[in-house]
């Protein structure tokens, strides 16, 4: 008699109640063996490949790509071949979905909570029974953040493996980046190491339009010419749409020939389904303040560079008013003020808000910060940031006028006391004694949690940001 076994979809270590399916590896009436690449999940962060807990058939697939999973959802029911390996049912993978009892802890198998070594690939392991993945790691860490909050997350060391699908080798997340912009892995000439497609090969066959997902393969041979066929009647031509009646009067409803415009719902998914959860929490939360002035930069010599003179400004602020630069814990009523200055950089794509950290700004010079924003940037852009740059800062900054915009104003995300937004920088006439002169000035918006500080901190905290951008260098 056949056994059929049920995985659900594993905590990913991320501390998030779900995950978008990427990419299935299998298919229904497929065999995979044990710990063979199962399915690519996204989470708010990455792109996880979870292998399969069973060697088996596959009977069926519980979500189709794109779908969204909840953890401990049935993910793929999986018929058992008992002539292939199997993983014993008491060997124990610490897998789980609820919060364990306390008990003594056991001894850990040989190699955990070591550092995964440079030469070997990363490895997952799943169970049956669901629960998270974890590699190499002894304990979860506590409340780690998210891109804009906080989560759950650990402390483990993984690494992304190319895995071949129908003869092309990709990592996950290059495979989600080919479905996004509609390119067809098998169509793109791999550049990287054993004939792996990386990211600039996708983004070079998408820009030159030449491995478009559903495009006719290229002719083996020259075409024999065809016979002359019989031009193709003319296109109906759709009436033209009208806000004017037959009379040439206005109306006010659409013509009734005119289907209506209606758009479909789209699922959040990933960081942008995370961003949803965490800023409506933070709104629920918080008791947001906020004050608006203009920093004069009339002084400003050639040459400053407009966003390290912010953050050295907003480190300039903190140690003035440290009470701006800390973290609450509404629940205990605790605050925590921190000496050290770990900035969160706003940072805007097209999945959603990263919040990468710029560790101790304090102790950088304006080249080292440059170069760690370029750094942070960088590594969002490619979706290579580490989870652990993406939690932990003590204050944040949002640059929102490199786009349009005064003043606004931005939210506190817990356990966060203030953040910083400066807006799009314009020319005003200013009186001086004598008459008016024409300066350069930029619009700062902070917002702070009233119940961490008090409106005279807030005040003072922003006077020191516009006295240091005030200087001239």
């Amino acid at each position: 008699m056949s056994t059929i076994k049920t995985f659900f979809l594993p905590d990913l270590g991320e501390g998030l109640p779900d995950a978008t399916i990427v990419e299935w590896a299998v298919k229904e009436g497929e065999v995979v063996r044990l710990d063979a690449p199962l399915v690519s999940m996204e989470t708010a962060k990455a792109v996880v490949e979870v292998p399969s807990p069973f060697s088996g058939k596959v009977v069926k697939l519980h979500g189709r790509n794109g779908d969204v999973i909840n953890t401990g959802a049935a993910l793929v029911e999986i018929e058992l071949d008992p002539n292939l390996p199997q993983r014993a049912e008491a060997q124990d993978t610490g897998h789980h979905h609820g919060a364990p009892a306390k008990a003594p802890e056991p001894a850990l198998p040989k190699g955990a909570g070591e550092p995964v070594p440079s030469h070997e690939p990363a490895k997952v392991i799943a169970s049956d029974e669901g629960g998270e993945i974890r590699t190499g790691q002894a304990k979860p860490r506590e409340d780690a953040g998210t891109v804009v909050g906080a989560m759950e997350a650990s402390n483990r060391v993984v690494a992304e493996q190319a895995i071949s699908i129908g003869g092309v080798k990709a990592m996950p997340a290059v495979r989600a980046l080919a479905k996004k912009l509609g390119v067809d892995l098998a169509r793109v000439a791999p550049s990287g190491a054993g004939g792996v497609v990386t990211m600039n090969d996708v983004k070079d066959a998408a820009s030159r339009g030449s491995a478009r997902i559903g495009a006719a393969p290229a002719p083996a041979a020259a075409p024999v010419a065809a016979a002359p066929t019989a031009p193709a009647p003319a296109a109906a031509v759709a009436p033209q749409r009208t806000t004017l009646s037959a009379s040439g009067q206005p109306m006010r409803t659409a013509p009734p020939s005119a289907a209506p415009a209606l758009g479909q719902p789209e699922q959040l998914k990933g960081v942008r389904r995370n961003m949803a959860r965490v800023m409506a929490d933070a709104h629920a939360k918080v008791v947001p303040t906020t004050l608006c002035d203009d920093a004069d930069l009339h002084a400003w010599l050639p040459g400053n560079d407009i966003t390290v003179r912010l953050l050295r400004a907003l480190v300039r602020a903190c140690k003035t008013v440290p009470a701006l630069n800390a973290w609450f814990d509404g629940d205990n009523l605790t605050r925590t003020l921190h000496p050290h200055v770990d900035v969160g950089i706003a940072v805007d794509t097209e999945d959603g808000l990263f919040v990468p950290a710029l560790r101790n700004a304090d102790v950088l010079d304006a080249a080292g910060l440059r170069q760690a924003i370029n750094r942070l940037r960088d590594a969002v852009k490619n979706r290579s940031i580490p989870p652990d740059e993406l939690k932990g800062y003590t204050i944040s900054l949002s640059n929102f006028g490199v786009f349009a915009g005064r003043y606004a104003t931005p939210v506190v995300v817990p356990p966060c006391v203030a953040i910083v937004a400066a807006g799009k920088l314009r020319h005003e006439l200013v009186p001086v004694m004598g008459g008016v002169e024409t300066h350069r000035l930029m619009p700062l918006s902070l917002t702070f949690d009233h119940r961490a500080a008090t409106g005279g901190e807030a005040a003072r905290f922003l006077k020191a940001l516009l006295d240091d951008l005030a200087l001239a260098s």
